[in-house]
């Protein structure tokens, strides 16, 4: 039986490939195609795979929150932002929440994560049932944070829209309507006249100030990854104190017993030691009252003991030159030299010795002299 003849035998669903439609089976692949890329990007949204609850909350803005920033709970990290979208007057934030409880009274607030402006949702888990993922939780349990730089930038703005003369002329202008009103209201005009005259002459400096905060803020938004860093850093390093603090600790309790050891040492051979330091201190008192003597002796001893090296320095014996110890009569005649002392050989210093007892030495017989 052919291969042809099983696949009739089989059916029509049985068919190989390459019988089929190439058309048919290209259009069912980019179908299917289609599909796994769709599951595979929206993966966090399936029950079984995303790994989390999925709720929805409004607020009343944004406050700098973004998607992918995380969700807290008592400073644990247990979920992340998904969505920030606007919902007509109010903000619509999704997250996901995974291995945390999230109860129907819950409170959520969008909370500052460093100095430099990054934020995260954190969640207040408080109620008596579980928050159904299906409610939406309602802006009155929600907190937006007041952002002092977007804060700072408006008012630099609507400082430099100002027209500080014509306000000047404004506030003079009330202060001369007024001019006939009981003294207390009169001196309220003329503060604020005189804090718009303030105002005006250091519009400049109020300027100068919003400008150098701007800046301010945009060169720490530059360095956010290293102060990141910095405080990671930092983090790592309380952390490898807090675990060696148990070793420091048990150092510093046998410091501080070796240090009560000692002390009851002391204490214990006070009687022992307190003679012996005394006599110390003679030793010491006649060392010093005899300085100059000893400093004298030291001096003197040098050139001494040189001496002595350069007599046995050659070898068990006594090496030294004796001139003219033949007298002059018992030498035969024109033996030089004509004075009858023979000059010491290269290198040798002349010294007076005696042989030593111990070692016979090697004789040395001159005409003037003896060597020994």
């Amino acid at each position: 039986m052919t291969i042809r003849q099983m696949s009739r035998r089989r059916g029509p669903l049985f068919r190989p490939l390459r019988e089929r439609n190439p058309v048919v089976v290209g259009v069912v692949g980019l179908v299917v195609l289609l599909l796994v890329g769709l599951l595979a990007y929206n993966a966090d949204a399936l029950p079984f795979v995303g790994g989390g609850t999925h709720y929805t909350a409004d607020f009343t803005e944004a406050a700098g929150l973004t998607s992918g920033d995380e969700v807290r709970v008592a400073g644990v990290t247990v979920g992340k932002v998904t969505g920030v979208a606007l919902d007509g007057a109010k903000v619509r934030v999704d997250f996901q929440v995974s291995g945390a409880w999230v109860g129907n009274a819950s409170r959520l607030s969008i909370a500052i994560k460093t100095l430099l402006g990054a934020k995260y949702l954190a969640v207040d888990p408080l109620g008596t049932a579980a928050q159904n993922p299906a409610d939406t939780i309602p802006s009155s349990r929600t907190t937006s944070p007041y952002d002092v730089a977007v804060a700072l930038n408006g008012l630099g703005q609507t400082l430099g829209q100002l027209d500080e003369k014509q306000l000047a002329q404004s506030f003079q202008a009330l202060s001369d309507t007024f001019r006939n009103t009981p003294a207390s209201v009169r001196t309220a005009l003329t503060g604020l006249s005189s804090l718009s005259q303030t105002i005006s002459s250091r519009d400049a400096e109020l300027s100068q100030l919003l400008q150098g905060t701007s800046a301010l803020t945009g060169t720490l938004a530059d360095q956010n990854s290293r102060l990141q860093t910095l405080l990671s850093d930092g983090n790592l390093l309380l952390g490898e104190i807090q675990q060696r603090r148990d070793a420091i600790h048990q150092l510093l309790v046998g410091t501080t017993a070796l240090g009560t050891q000692l002390t009851g040492l002391v204490q214990d051979n006070q009687a022992q030691l307190a003679p012996t330091l005394t006599a110390l201190n003679k030793v010491v008192s006649v060392l010093q009252a005899n300085l100059g003597q000893l400093n004298q002796v030291l001096a003197l001893a040098g050139p001494y003991y040189r001496l002595v090296t350069n007599t046995l320095g050659n070898g068990p014996w006594f090496d030294a030159y004796l001139c003219g110890l033949v007298p002059r009569g018992y030498l035969p005649p024109g033996t030089p030299p004509a004075t009858g002392c023979m000059p010491p050989k290269a290198g040798a210093t002349p010294t007076t010795s005696t042989a030593s007892p111990s070692t016979p030495s090697t004789p040395s017989t001159t005409q003037s002299g003896s060597r020994r």
